[in-house]
């Protein structure tokens, strides 16, 4: 879908609009709020074949994958509207035995206006973890879409300006990467950033200019571990989901395979059949459809050259399934830990199955990359399945299942290293879009008072002595 180019200016004009409709989002209540973001959630809900047709157009995803998306993104829409109230409101804390005379309360207070800059491969999911939480914590919103998905955007924005057409809490600027620069400079109060880590950087040095906050979702190399006892039919099927799934263009898919191995060769075994059933292609019923991105397939091609030049095995598929727009399934085995396809991020339906020793250098291997945004473990037993989570360097883990924790919206999502910080979705989602603002109010003048410019000798000894015997004695 073709769109116009917001430049420099009419971003700018944007957010002050943004600004003047934060101040009378922030001014309503939580259940006001609540009551708007509800009647919102039911409008995309009533117009969610529209809306996956809109998102199957512009990515080329399968309808039912398209559906999903949206089914998904209004559940964590719905939560974020009905526990803002609760999880952001005024609480007291304990002041302490220093400040018994102090009653102390913790609130949490919007931003103003946040700037969201959203990704192609999920165009309504992954910008509305953003967008839902910013809402609800009384935020207003000005969203960039990604240039190869403005339709989304636009169809978003829309929808909210039927509703509360008087206030534009909700705004949307389409252009490239020379309009997510300028929103970044526009004087937004916060930044939520999803794309590759090497464009967050420079988005970080584009909020840097003023200091702007920002929170950075920036991909993913995640890894599936199959232990000795797991169920090999089940880690099978759930790796073609998660690897093939939206054509492997899932920040959070399944990329690399870790097997243990007694048992890879079986797990193979397993595997293998069920990527040769699969083909792409562009129906509505596909199992998946062809790379959104022009650059993409070239992206794919290239790991998969480097990793069978570097001694990989190519078990199913080659470089030759790559055939522009669409890549059919290719399954690699043997691969070099240092090849592109293992160390950098492919965005394709390429799986990689290596073959380890034990759980523990599958743990070791997993962890031994730049990014840590989710993974997967398949396992029989509990005490593993935990162990193995507690020990992998990721945001998100699920264990028996891919992608779990993406349909729970109580769950918080974002990753470490490479794949950013800061969290969306849940409690700690809501949070991420509110400043903690602390006050104290004193109830009575203290018998001992320190807080002055020159205390009373006695006051200082006497309080010197009770602090030695609270914290002096081990």
């Amino acid at each position: 879908m073709t769109s116009t180019v917001a430049h420099e200016v009419a971003v700018e004009a944007a957010v002050e609009r943004a600004r003047a409709a934060a101040g009378w989002w922030a001014g309503l209540t939580a259940r006001q709020r609540r009551h708007h973001l509800l009647a919102f959630k039911a409008s995309i809900a009533r117009g969610v074949t529209e809306l996956a047709s809109l998102i199957r157009e512009e990515t080329g995803k399968p309808l039912a994958g398209a559906l999903l998306e949206v089914m998904l993104t209004v559940e964590h829409l719905d939560w974020a509207a009905r526990h803002a109230g609760r999880v952001l409101r005024r609480r007291s804390v304990s002041s302490g035995m220093l400040a018994f005379n102090q009653a102390s309360t913790v609130e949490y207070v919007p931003f103003g206006v946040v700037g969201v800059i959203g990704p192609w491969n999920y165009p309504f999911y992954t910008p509305m973890g953003s967008i839902s939480h910013a809402l609800a914590a009384g935020n207003a919103v000005v969203f960039k879409p990604s240039e190869f998905t403005p339709g989304v955007g636009s169809w978003l924005a829309s929808r909210w300006s039927s509703l509360v057409p008087e206030h534009p809490v909700l705004q949307v600027v389409t252009g490239d990467g020379a309009t997510g620069a300028a929103l970044c400079r526009a004087g937004v109060d916060k930044i939520a950033f999803t794309g590759s880590a090497a464009t967050a950087r420079r988005v970080m040095a584009a909020c840097a200019e003023r200091l702007t906050p920002i929170v950075i979702e920036g991909g993913g190399k995640d890894a599936l571990i199959v232990t000795a006892d797991a169920d090999l039919p089940a880690a099978a099927s759930a790796a073609v989901f998660g690897g093939l799934g939206n054509a492997g263009q899932t920040c959070a898919g399944v990329e690399r395979i870790y097997v243990v191995d007694a048992v890879h060769d079986a797990f193979l075994a397993e595997l293998t059949p069920l990527l040769r059933e699969v083909r792409p292609g562009a129906e509505a019923d596909a199992p998946y459809g062809p790379m959104t991105t022009p650059a993409q397939p070239e992206i794919v091609r290239r790991h998969i050259t480097d990793a069978i030049d570097r001694g990989g095995r190519a078990v199913v598929g080659d470089a030759a399934s790559v055939r522009p727009p669409f890549v059919d399934p290719v399954l690699l085995a043997d691969v070099p830990e240092d090849s592109a396809a293992v160390t950098e991020e492919t965005f394709g339906p390429v799986l990689i199955v290596n073959r380890v020793a034990d759980a523990d250098e599958a743990l070791r291997r997993a962890n031994a990359t730049a990014y840590g945004l989710a993974g997967s473990i398949f396992t029989r037993r509990r005490a593993t399945g935990r162990a193995l989570a507690a020990g992998l360097r990721a945001g998100a883990v699920s264990v028996n299942s891919v992608l779990g924790y993406a349909a729970v919206p109580a769950l918080p999502f974002g990753g470490v290293g490479d794949s950013g910080f800061g969290r969306v979705h849940g409690a700690d989602g809501l949070r991420e879009f509110s400043r903690a603002k602390s006050v104290t109010w004193q109830r009575f003048r203290p018998p001992i008072d320190l807080l002055t410019l020159q205390p009373a000798e006695k006051a200082m000894r006497t309080s010197l002595t009770m602090f030695k015997l609270r914290h002096g004695r081990g």
